[in-house]
């Protein structure tokens, strides 16, 4: 397996000087290398993926040596328009050296490697989308030289003027443990204020769930409870659309309550959203900020820093509260509910999951269906 300290000195033999992108599971032990590792003007986890393509070529253009970029195979999609508009050979040239993780990866013999209903179309599609943006490819597994492919693929990039890709298999890289030095241990566990939620909930209250841990925690309480999933929709992919998807259904449901469970690494993905979402008197935004990227790693968010409440509230949020302890967090709920006005809350959670936490055992479709028949909507069952 690669040592994900030599894969950081292969960057250096090759000359890379930064790096960015969105933390992935595939990738956590080299990420968390580079986070613990690297100053800070040589690592940056962006907000989203197409932004990491951005300080890329920023980074190109104030140095003239590429940069890597990290993601997760389903960020392909948010890279696409820097890639194919800004970084091709045929606009402005910029290489730029990708590192992607291959979830859903599909063997040469056809046969797709088992992984979550998210991934199964976008592990089958990542080589041909590469493909069609012309980017170079190789499959990084855990007998690479990392020493002789990253100066190789990086030579390429700038000798093609544009961006290449190196294709991450399950099980790569060797085990990181990252130092940590911030003790989030006296706030709530996520999963105690998502139950907390639920229970200051009435059962005509429909619930759209972020991916990641927050649906697998929402899906676990309603099966312990044995009180059934039919008012939650699980985001299961699409990191940072949660909040759309439940103002799309505040806009067409305007006489009932919306909640949105997001998370804050999804929020800061596509923030821009709240400006349509702060307007919704409908909605109740609920973000359990716990700082970090919990589902693929822990890495860090900028919004350990932030103060999420006050940013909704330049949104246009009419109500904001940002809440600490159980109890606060039940009233705020029900005063949100009887409200009249659009309500965020910020909910200061620690980070981490219960080592035994299950994985929602209804597929995509079924959830879907049970959702749409909760709200009184037609639809393929």
């Amino acid at each position: 397996m690669i040592d994900p300290r030599q894969f950081l000195s292969a960057m250096d033999a090759a000359d890379i000087r930064f790096v960015t992108g969105v933390p992935d599971s595939l990738l956590k032990d080299v990420c968390a290398c580079m986070e613990q590792d690297l100053p800070s003007d040589r690592h940056a986890i962006a907000a989203n993926e197409g932004s990491a393509v951005g300080l890329a070529i920023g980074h190109y253009l104030a140095t003239g040596r590429p940069a890597l970029v990290y993601m997760q195979n389903s960020g392909l999609g948010n890279s696409v328009n820097p890639i194919a508009s800004l970084a091709d050979p045929e606009i402005y040239a910029v290489p730029v050296v990708f590192l992607i993780g291959w979830r859903g990866e599909v063997l040469r013999s056809g046969e797709q490697l088992s992984d979550e209903p998210q991934h199964r179309t976008q592990g089958k599609i990542t080589t041909a989308q590469l493909e069609v943006l012309g980017m170079p490819v190789r499959v990084v597994d855990a007998s690479t030289d990392v020493h002789s492919l990253v100066p190789e693929m990086t030579d390429l990039a700038v000798s093609r003027g544009g961006p290449v890709a190196m294709l991450v298999r399950k099980g790569s890289f060797e085990t990181f443990s990252r130092k940590d030095v911030y003790d989030d241990s006296h706030l709530m566990a996520r999963e105690t204020a998502i139950e907390a939620i639920l229970n200051s909930l009435s059962d005509v209250v429909p619930v759209v769930a972020t991916t990641g841990m927050a649906s697998r925690e929402l899906f676990e309480i309603r099966k312990r409870d044995q009180s059934g999933h039919q008012r939650d929709f699980l985001t299961v992919g699409g990191m940072g659309h949660a909040s759309q998807i439940a103002t799309g259904i505040a806009i067409s449901r305007q006489e009932r309550k919306v909640i949105c469970l997001d998370g804050d690494g999804a929020l800061l993905m596509h923030m821009g959203g709240m400006a349509l979402s702060g307007r919704m008197p409908n909605l109740v935004h609920v973000v359990l900020n716990n700082g970090a990227h919990d589902s693929v790693g822990g890495q860090p968010t900028y919004a350990r820093s932030l103060r999420l409440s006050e940013i909704a509230q330049a949104f246009g949020f009419a109500n904001v509260h940002r809440v600490s302890d159980v109890e606060t967090l039940k009233k705020v709920i029900e005063v949100c509910c009887s409200g009249e006005e659009s309500q965020f809350v910020e909910v200061l959670c620690r980070r981490g999951a219960r080592p035994d936490l299950g994985r929602p055992d209804r597929t995509p479709g079924e959830n879907k269906a049970d959702f749409m028949c909760f709200l009184g909507s037609s639809g393929d069952k």
